[in-house]
C-alpha cells in the first residue's frame, strides 16, 4: 500500500506534498530530521492529509495532480473535507 500525503509546517506556513510506499510515520520522521532539502529547513512538519493507493504509480499521479492545482485554497478545501 502506498500513500499520497500532505504535510504542513506552522513555522514556514507552507504545505509539502509527497508520496511513499514505506511506513508513513517513519517517512514523516525523516522529513522532520536535520537534512538537506526543502523539509530539512524546519522540524515541525505535521501530517494534515493522506490518501492510500494500491500502487506507487497511482500515488505519484495524485501528487502531480495536486501540485498542478497551484491553489492554496483548493488544497485547504481538500484538507478540511477530510478527517485524518
Amino acid at each position: 500500500m502506498c500513500s499520497f500525503y500532505i504535510l504542513y509546517s506552522e513555522k514556514l506556513q507552507q504545505y509539502y506534498y509527497g508520496y511513499s510506499c514505506d511506513d508513513l510515520s517513519e517517512r514523516i520522521r525523516k522529513h522532520n530530521s536535520n537534512h538537506k532539502g526543502f523539509t530539512g529547513k524546519t522540524n515541525d512538519w505535521q501530517l494534515v492529509y493522506k490518501e492510500e493507493y494500491a500502487t506507487k504509480t497511482e500515488a505519484f499521479k495524485r501528487e502531480l495532480q495536486i501540485k498542478k492545482w497551484k491553489s492554496r485554497k483548493r488544497v485547504e478545501s481538500l484538507i478540511n473535507k477530510s478527517k485524518i
